[in-house]
């Protein structure tokens, strides 16, 4: 394989946006019937090729840091539903259909719906979020999502004065879902993960619709996903399906799978360690000539301390963890 310098490339032979975007439809319309005679597999997960642009006001609440490659973060991923691999849900997520989509808030609420993504950005406003999410495996990345504040969603159901958590549940689908149909499930499906309601209601948090300004690729949880930037990646849940309010905490689905590796709160914390192997420093992924840059020092809240660490006053975040 040759590799020319960044020097040696003239302007003229840069890939352009659209034909980027537009790869996967290059690749099966130019590659297809020769990959199928060969035996090989192709990626088929919906990534880009669909995606349309998302109109969103830029917010106040990004970080000024530099984005990951976004060849990176849909290419390396964690889906269980797909499979464990970081590499299985970009080949295989493309099964997933996530058109028409609705999700279901109920519970503890004055107006539970059911809500058609399609008129999400009719109803909420979006917003273009730069948010750092750090990965129980000691990566984190730099993402700039589009979506907007969870708070308004909920704020638009009107929850009763009982309601204390929000749960969320991914869709449950085997048939399009590699992984929930394997013989030994790795956690119980469906996927569930779970808030507090002051967490929930914290301005950070938002619900994604997409990243770097398109839709969100299947891998990456379309149609719908959570984001909340001071905790693990894991209370990230994809594809969501159900948000309902409840009184009582959630049984989440990694607390429930190992509740000694994986805790409720899940709060970027340095000091707590996984069991098996240190939280102290973070490698960002999608940065400089390696997917991985150099070890960091990881930072407490993620780095978002001083709009959620009031959250958490009073509070053994050892044993909270």
């Amino acid at each position: 394989m040759l590799i020319r310098q960044v020097s040696q490339i003239r302007t003229s032979e840069i890939t352009s946006e659209t034909d980027y975007w537009s790869r996967r439809q290059l690749l099966m319309s130019g590659l297809g019937a020769g990959a199928a005679a060969a035996g090989l597999v192709l990626p088929t997960a919906s990534t880009d090729a669909e995606a349309s642009v998302l109109k969103a006001r830029k917010s106040k609440f990004s970080t000024s840091e530099p984005t990951s490659r976004l060849r990176d973060i849909i290419t390396y991923n964690n889906f269980i539903e797909f499979g464990a691999r970081k590499t299985d849900p970009s080949y295989f997520a493309g099964a997933l259909k996530t058109k028409p989509w609705s999700v279901v808030v109920d519970g503890l609420v004055q107006r539970p719906q059911t809500i058609d993504l399609e008129s999400i950005a009719k109803r909420f406003e979006l917003e273009e979020r730069v948010y750092r999410l750090r990965c129980v495996e000691a990566w984190s990345m730099v993402v700039p999502w589009v979506g907007f504040p969870l708070s308004s969603l909920l704020k638009h159901v009107e929850p009763l004065g009982s309601a204390k958590f929000v749960r969320f549940e991914t869709v449950y689908r085997p048939s399009e879902m590699r992984g929930q149909r394997k013989p030994r499930p790795i956690i119980p499906w469906p996927y569930v993960e779970g808030l507090r309601l002051d967490e929930a209601l914290n301005p950070l948090t938002i619900l994604a619709v997409g990243l770097y300004g398109r839709e969100l690729p299947n891998q990456n949880g379309a149609p719908i996903r959570l984001i909340v930037p001071w905790k693990y990646g894991f209370k990230c849940i994809k594809s969501i399906v159900r948000i309902s309010l409840t009184e009582d905490q959630p049984k989440t689905s990694w607390n429930r799978q190992s509740p000694k590796e994986y805790g409720f709160y899940a709060n970027v914390n340095p000091e707590v360690d996984h069991p098996s192997w240190s939280q102290a420093v973070e490698r960002r992924i999608g940065f400089g000539t390696s997917r991985f840059s150099p070890r960091q020092p990881t930072l407490m809240f993620n780095g978002y301390g001083e709009q959620v660490a009031h959250l958490y006053q009073g509070m053994d975040l050892r044993k909270n963890f």
